[in-house]
């Protein structure tokens, strides 16, 4: 339970920073693809790549700002719950107001195993958790 609090802990945290150093830097051109780690969760720069596939044809704008400003969509891989219930969600990314494209796991799962050598994040096929039974017991132990 403490390891999985802390890992969203990191993971909360390196979002926030990431939203912030790009909020400073709106009008800058992005130049490289960034993607995180597939479960960490955040704004991806896609710099001159072609647009990565997305959940939703059309961008998402939640909460609209008052005066109409032209804003490039944003690209974000966010949970499933947080795409259904984005205006809940959308102040923690720094993206009510301004259109979003939510990105699909399967494209950030591959770009990832593409730049870190084909590793996943820690699991694998092997490494079964099955949390059933009591006393630290795993599957048929």
């Amino acid at each position: 339970m403490n390891s999985s609090r802390s890992f969203y802990c990191k993971a909360l945290a390196l979002v926030a920073v990431f939203a912030a150093s790009t909020a400073s830097a709106q009008t800058s051109v992005g130049v490289s693809v960034s993607v995180n780690q597939p479960g960490v969760y955040g704004r991806i720069d896609i710099g001159n790549m072609p647009p990565p596939p997305v959940i939703y044809a059309q961008p998402i704008i939640y909460a609209p700002p008052r005066v109409r400003v032209v804003q490039e969509p944003m690209y974000l891989y966010v949970p499933p719950g947080h795409q259904k219930n984005w205006g809940k969600h959308c102040k923690r990314y720094n993206a009510c107001g301004q259109p979003v494209y939510f990105v699909r796991e399967s494209w950030v799962r591959e770009r990832y195993e593409h730049e870190h050598g084909g590793k996943g994040h820690g699991k694998d096929k092997h490494d079964k958790h099955d949390k059933k039974g009591k006393g630290g017991k795993h599957g048929n132990d």
